[in-house]
């Protein structure tokens, strides 16, 4: 591998390029939203209300007009995702609080739609707050609400998925680079001569995964240093509650990808099958969407799946300051999962290299 110059760039350069494109583009965070405002008002009081949008940094007008109609035409068009539109008698109503205020989002991407709802919903309430309290109009002994994010105070979605990219990267790694092991040998016509050499078959295999379990270990630290340094995310927990789950989630995904070298006939093969295994794999780990909103089936289907118990590791070490106490479960199965699939492995090439 290392005498390669190709294989080195794949290996050491590709994952730090990936981490830092899937850092920026895997983001759920709305900034700078378009927003089309209809201000039928026209008063202080109500372009008081607009800049409380955007001085946000969440909403950024982009047109205003004085007809509905130019609204829905430019929600249509796609020149806007959110619509604001304030009735004439909105200074007048806000002084005896029976203010009225209609926000329109497009709800083509449903998560843009449900955070930029989210987001209008506390600025107007905190607006209409602030009038109260500025009018004397606040009702006294009432409930004063205090919010507070704990592990991630700015609520920025990139806190929570590096971490995660980091998990899923790895394991991409290891796969690519194991489930070619064995194939490529047999289209070069080297495991000919392998199988004839003293090397017995538990030598052959450890010589295809040592080798990519120390570049799996080498890329988790690359790849975390990146994650700290660049992104600046906090590493609250031990590193030496993270090597473990590493090393037992290097194991698996390695056994998968030996499982796969041993049972395809190409490299082509070998490929299309690695990925037929990876994608499923990365969508059933919570990467992208809460296990908890998934079918029941899918929920149980996920538990043998190491990318998903390897996630909640290292988010709860890096964000948490978890240890050993609160992840035991997760540790245990991941024991479990790289035991049997190593176990699969095993019996598959040997049964390949003696035939």
């Amino acid at each position: 591998m290392l005498r390669d110059p190709r294989m080195r760039m794949m290996i050491f350069v590709s994952p730090i390029i990936q981490l830092i494109v899937f850092g920026y583009a895997v983001n759920m965070d709305i900034k700078n939203t378009a927003t089309f405002v209809i201000d039928h008002d026209g008063s202080t009081v109500s372009r008081e209300l607009t800049d409380a949008f955007t001085s946000t940094g969440y909403f950024e007008v982009v047109d205003r007009s004085s007809r509905p109609a130019d609204l829905v035409s430019a929600l249509d068009h796609g020149q806007a995702v959110v619509g604001i539109e304030i009735p004439a008698d909105f200074s007048t109503a806000v002084n005896t609080g029976n203010a009225k205020v209609q926000v329109v989002v497009d709800g083509t991407n449903s998560n843009t739609g449900t955070v930029a709802q989210g987001y209008a919903a506390q600025i107007v309430q905190r607006f209409a707050q602030r009038r109260a309290k500025r009018n004397g109009t606040m009702p006294p002994g009432g409930v004063d609400l205090r919010t507070r994010a704990w592990y991630n105070p700015e609520l920025e979605s990139r806190v929570y998925n590096v971490p995660a990219i980091i998990g899923v990267l790895v394991m991409l790694m290891c796969l690519l680079l194991t489930s070619l092991a064995v194939v490529r040998e047999r289209e070069m016509g080297t495991l000919d001569q392998l199988m004839v050499s003293p090397l017995t078959p538990t030598e052959l295999m450890l010589g295809k995964t040592l080798p990519v379990m120390v570049v799996g270990l080498i890329d988790l630290a690359l790849i975390s240093a990146v994650a700290i340094l660049w992104f600046g995310i906090p590493l609250r927990g031990s590193v030496f509650a993270l090597i473990p789950a590493a090393l037992l989630y290097i194991l698996g995904g390695l056994s998968f990808g030996l499982f796969i070298s041993a049972i395809s006939k190409t490299q082509q093969e070998a490929f299309m099958s690695m990925f037929l295994l990876f994608f499923p794999m990365m969508i059933l780990s919570g990467f992208f969407y809460p296990i908890s909103t998934m079918p029941r089936v899918f929920q149980w289907l996920t538990i043998a799946n190491p990318i998903r118990h390897f996630l909640e590791i290292v988010r709860a070490i890096f964000l948490k300051g978890e240890g050993f106490v609160g992840l035991w479960p997760q540790y245990v199965l991941l024991a479990v999962i790289a035991g049997l699939a190593l176990r699969f492995a095993i019996v598959r090439f040997r049964s390949t290299v003696v035939s």
